[in-house]
């Protein structure tokens, strides 16, 4: 089956799933993989400390895959960095993004704070950016500063949390009417039937994060990836640091954790993401090839 999106459109990918942002694991040989099983890897620019580095990684991808990819720009609240000390600021990735458009990359993300500047330096290069945010406040602020595309995170997700989010389930169909731009679903998201749902809500693509960490080519150590496939996701304390915003910087993963049934490759799971969806979408009465959600 065709998979056609405003987000597979743009990016060139086969078809509408993106790699989430990974500190420490989102590297050449993680991301590479991901986009040659027919998803948009992402390379996140926070893990290589100088341009030299990030350079180096970029030539890395090149040899290892001709499809299309994209890179993660993290930036820190002021206030964070003020406070702990650690983070990245947006003008210190100007640098990286210029390292980015001239190595013919066409789409970058940004992250948990407003990036006007890498919008406008993407924009000024005919690039496309796309902002990945928590609540639909700030998917609104992304759009109006110019971003092309937004990634919402769902409750149901790991990371950073914020007081207003909402479900993946709430952000997608508000996203759909508020938002004219393409939308990306983030949060709690493992198998063809979130895949699925997600699109039907009104989302582009679907970002997965917590999903493909237990994959052979994922770099996490055995330790975490056996800590998933063994995660109880209804257990009483990994419930309220999902849903009761007790995360803070505890590495554990999504809901999609539930989903995180043993160790394959990223071919292996995008194939079964994309062949088992197929397979409802026929159970459902769907006779075409071509799934377009235009």
């Amino acid at each position: 089956m065709i998979w056609n999106t405003r987000i597979t459109k743009v990016t060139g990918i086969q078809y509408p799933i993106i790699m989430g942002a990974f500190v420490g694991l989102g590297r050449a040989e993680f991301a590479a993989s991901f986009s040659n099983a027919g998803g948009l890897g992402i390379l996140t620019a926070i893990n290589f400390k100088t341009v030299d580095k990030f350079q180096e990684e970029i030539e890395k991808m090149k040899k290892l895959t001709d499809k299309p990819y994209g890179v993660n720009f993290s930036v820190m609240p002021p206030q964070i960095i003020e406070r702990t000390g650690r983070g990245r600021t947006e003008d210190s990735y100007l640098d990286y993004v210029d390292i980015a458009i001239d190595a013919g990359i066409k789409v970058c993300t940004t992250s948990a704070y407003k990036a006007t500047k890498i919008g406008k330096k993407l924009h000024d290069a005919g690039c496309y950016w796309f902002h990945k945010c928590a609540t639909m406040k700030h998917a609104l602020s992304a759009k109006k500063a110019g971003a092309d595309a937004v990634t919402i995170v769902g409750l149901e997700g790991t990371g950073f949390k914020n007081p207003l989010q909402n479900t993946t389930l709430i952000n997608m169909t508000m996203a759909r009417k508020l938002l004219k731009i393409p939308v990306i679903a983030a949060g709690g998201i493992g198998d063809a039937r979130g895949f699925l749902a997600a699109l039907a809500m009104g989302a582009d693509a679907v970002c997965f994060g917590t999903a493909i960490i237990p994959t052979r080519e994922s770099p996490a150590s055995d330790s975490w990836k056996k800590a998933l496939l063994n995660q109880d996701i209804f257990d009483d304390k990994f419930h309220k640091k999902i849903f009761h915003f007790q995360l803070r910087d505890s590495p554990i993963g999504s809901m999609a954790a539930g989903h995180c049934d043993e160790i394959v490759s990223l071919k292996e799971f995008i194939n079964n993401i994309i062949l088992n969806a197929e397979k409802i979408l026929k159970k459902w009465g769907y006779q075409g090839n071509e799934f377009n959600t235009y």
